[in-house]
């Protein structure tokens, strides 16, 4: 009894964005304490420092709860995902906060050989695919734009609306705006590309980075352009903009691998599978730590909450690193699930 009245003192002395931190503080038995084996040694946990809005924000929250809640240190490690993927395998980086599992060769191959494990599910309800801007099929009477192309349904119907899509340095193709050079989906649209047999009429546009492939989108739905282009659930510009996805066959496993294979010569067209996305680890650190194995299996932002944060992120030019602050800030129930309750306080009273 005397113990839950001194939490409700502490508690009632708190301010509102503190009051997980005193509550938890308050009621805590002094002898509990959550270790980190693999920081506690004095290991760095190393990340992939992955350049789109999600994944990078991912990556900022899982740093700043293992610094102040397990006492590591962390660094990110910039790259492309196959060199990540394959330095994960390695074990010199540690963490792929948001790995698409079964998307790309370097994954499929170092899972197959027991050097990576993948745990928990940190997006649950993610799509990716083929899109144009809402008003290019349907119109926008609002900013007085028709629709270009009324009939425009699937992938099947690209070929002649290359005029509509006109790539810039060669007028007679069309653009298809893919993901940055090094991305796995990179690869995958690229063997989309032939599948659909629209190598010969479309221009494969490979931006430098993630923030150009955005830039892209953005600068065309502000000018009301046409553009077609390849994106994927949860960003920000989902959050923004409508977007309409061009359809594409039915999901084949078979004709899927020709699609993760950058080196077949005669690919077949499949959508994508459901998404499984994992946080992926290299086997050392997910054999010796525990702990933060544990966190990361737990660790999950709702869909909606990540568009509207995103949005939010990219709105205010803020970098990954200070919306992630912003989002502890804001969401205690969300993160303190992650994590054990002496975790959670230290935490919580880092964001004071």
């Amino acid at each position: 009894m005397k113990l839950l009245q001194e939490s409700m003192v502490c508690v009632a002395a708190a301010r509102p964005a503190a009051a997980l931190a005193v509550m938890l503080a308050c009621t805590l038995p002094a002898q509990a304490q959550t270790k980190s084996a693999w920081c506690d040694a004095g290991k760095p946990v190393r990340f992939a420092g992955v350049s789109w809005e999600s994944g990078a924000l991912l990556t900022e929250l899982m740093r700043y709860v293992m610094e102040k809640g397990y006492g590591c240190k962390t660094d990110a490690i910039p790259g492309n995902t196959v060199t990540l993927e394959a330095a994960l395998a390695s074990n010199d980086i540690q963490v792929f906060a948001e790995e698409w599992i079964g998307r790309s060769d370097a994954w499929n191959d170092a899972a197959k050989a027991g050097k990576v494990k993948a745990v928990g599910k940190v997006i649950v309800g993610a799509t990716e695919g083929w899109y144009v801007p809402y008003y290019v099929v349907h119109g926008d009477p609002a900013r007085k734009i028709k629709p270009m192309a009324p009939e425009l349904k699937s992938v099947a119907d690209l070929p002649r609306y290359k005029d509509l899509f006109k790539d810039e340095e060669e007028p007679a193709k069309g653009r298809f705006l893919n993901c940055p050079t090094g991305w796995t989906c990179e690869g995958v649209n690229s063997q989309k590309l032939k599948a659909y047999k629209l190598t010969g009429s479309y221009v494969n546009f490979r931006p430098g980075t993630g923030a150009a492939l955005d830039a892209g989108i953005s600068s065309a739905i502000q000018r009301g352009k046409p553009i077609l282009f390849y994106y994927w659930n949860p960003t920000g510009l989902m959050g923004k903009y409508k977007f309409t996805q061009l359809q594409e066959p039915a999901y084949n496993e078979a004709c899927f691998k020709t699609l993760t294979d950058k080196d077949h010569k005669d690919p077949c067209g499949s959508g994508a599978p459901e998404a499984l996305i994992q946080a992926g680890l290299s086997r050392a650190f997910h054999d010796g730590d525990p702990a933060l194995v544990d966190m990361l299996g737990k660790f999950n932002v709702p869909l909606p909450l990540l568009n509207k944060v995103l949005s939010e992120m990219s709105d205010k030019k803020q970098d990954a690193k200070t919306q992630a602050t912003v989002f502890l800030k804001a969401n205690p129930a969300v993160w303190s699930a992650w994590v054990p309750a002496d975790v959670a306080a230290k935490v919580a009273a880092s964001l004071k």
